[in-house]
């Protein structure tokens, strides 16, 4: 059911925990599944230097968030943003379709904390990447979880 990656992640997680003084914050869940992702970012010059997760959920939902903080670590701000779900479940050797709900939480999570990020330094602008212009999750996890639901 799940590839050996999801499986390194989830039971050897990377960038754990939180980082105390951090430059955004980002928390999304999912009230269907349960799911809740907290992601840290330290960013100097407009670089991700440091990112660390807290995560309540599922392995899988552990695992994309792993994942996902060690693909945005080095990337600049818009680079990171350009991380969809897809690319976050591919980088676990794909996900179960009944999880992949998981790597949506994953890409929002990202989004949420670089949009945290913005609002603190004043940053404003019509950035179509931006989180807060999709209003929320874009219902990415709901039609998800529907679609999933709807195959029973």
């Amino acid at each position: 059911m799940y590839s050996q990656k999801v499986m390194d992640h989830f039971m050897n997680p990377r960038n754990m925990g939180e980082i105390e003084d951090a430059d955004g914050v980002g928390l999304v869940g999912n009230p269907k599944c349960g799911d809740i992702m907290k992601m840290y970012l330290k960013i100097e010059n407009d670089v991700i230097v440091d990112a660390k997760f807290k995560t309540f959920g599922c392995g899988a939902a552990v695992a994309t968030s792993s994942i996902s903080t060690e693909m945005i670590k080095g990337k600049t701000i818009e680079e990171a943003l350009k991380i969809t779900n897809e690319a976050v479940a591919e980088a676990l050797d794909g996900l179960p379709p009944q999880k992949m709900h998981c790597s949506n939480l994953a890409e929002e999570a990202i989004k949420a904390a670089i949009e945290d990020y913005r609002k603190r330094k004043g940053i404003t602008g019509n950035n179509q990447n931006s989180f807060e212009s999709c209003q929320g999750c874009c219902k990415k996890c709901e039609d998800v979880h529907d679609d999933f639901h709807e195959e029973e």
